[in-house]
């Protein structure tokens, strides 16, 4: 299968923060901002593997600030690395200044998405050819977050964990 490039599967959503989307000191919930991110996420893997796509994993979240009533939030999502059936999509979450415009990243995300036919069925993904500095430090740090996420899923075996092992050796 020939590679794709993370800009091939870029998903970008703006959107407003409204009160029914606000816990008692109007923040946004982060269930509400969960549920964004694995739209945003699933059309990312969905355009990287041109097949439907389930939600296997939610490996990473960081919610580094709040997010007020009335903030304008835009979330961008790319593939950053496939594996066989599955992709990882990381997402980057923006809060624009009502006056300044200026963006200010409020949160990260990492999922993990498996492609299926009708009859959900994985099915293989083209590989990921990054090409930012950022895209290729995510490509890396992918095999050892999967290696992780399999060993806490008991999927894997610690020593089997090559990636991981290589960091402390």
């Amino acid at each position: 299968m020939t590679p794709k490039h993370p800009k091939d599967s870029k998903t970008e959503m703006t959107d407003l923060v409204l009160p029914s989307d606000t816990n008692p000191i109007n923040n946004l919930f982060g269930g509400e901002l969960l549920a964004r991110m694995d739209r945003a996420a699933c059309i990312a893997a969905q355009r990287h593997s041109g097949h439907i796509v389930v939600t296997a994993s939610v490996n990473h979240v960081h919610f580094r600030k709040p997010v007020p009533l009335g903030s304008v939030l835009t979330l961008e999502a790319k593939v950053s690395r496939a594996f066989g059936t599955s992709m990882e999509v990381f997402i980057d979450v923006w809060k624009e200044e009502h006056d300044s415009k200026a963006r200010e990243k409020v949160n990260e995300a990492i999922y993990t998405f498996v492609a299926v036919d009708t009859q959900n069925t994985p099915v293989e993904v083209a590989p990921i050819a990054p090409e930012t500095a950022l895209e290729k430090e995510r490509f890396d740090g992918a095999l050892r977050r999967r290696q992780l996420s399999l060993i806490l899923a008991g999927k894997l075996k610690p020593e089997d964990a090559t990636e991981l092992k290589a960091l402390f050796s």
